[in-house]
């Protein structure tokens, strides 16, 4: 799942708990008389990122507040404001629908031929990703969408959800970023399957015919037994609510299952083919 752009490829549109944050901080910084360079220098960010946090465009991290109070006089608004920022950052208008699904899901089920699923992708691989995006990302963006796909992946370590990926032979195979990034994101793949919630399975590049041919297919559950669905583009995503394309794609899932290579046989695929890097 290609999460993390804008449907139309640059920085997802900021929330209005983050424009009025980012409005805050400007306010202060203002009335205390810093540029953006100068406010920077001190809090440790670039004015690029100042910039960025002001209009709304990126999420600051936790830190940012605790630096940024006594620069701007420990009047405590920082404080109180943060709190009331609720948007993921980086992650695009169409995709936070899924997103906050995704968080309080009994089970998340994903097959993908295109790329390794966000869930599972290592820092440096998601970066090669971004890098490679075109229309070009500026470095700003990249930042912004990285962190947030790197923060979704918190999801792993709750123990209460039941994660499946079936995930193409080829995926490892395309070396996208080099071998040294493939032999880092095979790491981390076994790494992730090793924990009791979290299964993958490898679907082989000898299976003939299947039904993942038509595209990637990503199924959700929620604790009320109702499933969900997730379809994406170039440009666009769109949630699945119909029960009947649900559980068309259902059968197609499963189907994909019982051909892929079971997780003990994908454990000791993975393993040979860090191997041979």
């Amino acid at each position: 799942m290609a999460e993390g752009v804008s449907a139309f490829g640059g920085e997802p549109e900021p929330s209005d708990s983050l424009r009025t944050f980012g409005a805050v901080v400007q306010g202060l910084r203002e009335h205390a008389g810093l540029s953006r360079e100068e406010f920077g220098r001190r809090v440790g960010l670039s004015k690029h990122t100042i910039a960025s946090i002001e209009t709304g465009r990126r999420m600051p991290d936790p830190d940012f507040v605790v630096r940024a109070e006594p620069v701007l006089g420990n009047t405590g608004a920082l404080r109180k404001a943060i709190a009331h920022v609720r948007r993921q950052a980086g992650l695009a208008t169409w995709f936070r629908r899924w997103a906050r699904l995704e968080t309080s899901a009994s089970a998340l089920c994903t097959y993908e031929c295109r790329l390794l699923p966000g869930l599972l992708q290592t820092e440096a691989y998601a970066r090669a990703l971004f890098e490679g995006r075109l229309p070009p990302l500026s470095d700003e963006e990249i930042e912004t969408q990285l962190t947030a796909r790197l923060e979704r992946q918190v999801l792993l370590m709750n123990p209460h959800i039941a994660f499946s990926f079936v995930l193409d032979e080829h995926l490892f195979l395309r070396g996208s970023g080099g071998i040294d990034v493939t032999r880092e994101l095979i790491t981390s793949v076994l790494e992730a399957s090793s924990r009791r919630n979290v299964e993958v399975q490898i679907l082989p590049l000898d299976v003939g015919v299947h039904p993942g041919l038509n595209g990637p297919i990503v199924l959700l559950e929620t604790p009320e037994n109702r499933w969900f669905a997730y379809s994406e583009g170039q440009e666009t995503g769109q949630l699945v609510t119909d029960a009947k394309a649900i559980s068309v794609l259902h059968l197609r899932y499963a189907k994909l299952r019982s051909q892929a290579l079971s997780p003990v046989e994908t454990r000791s695929l993975l393993e040979r083919m860090r191997g041979e890097l």
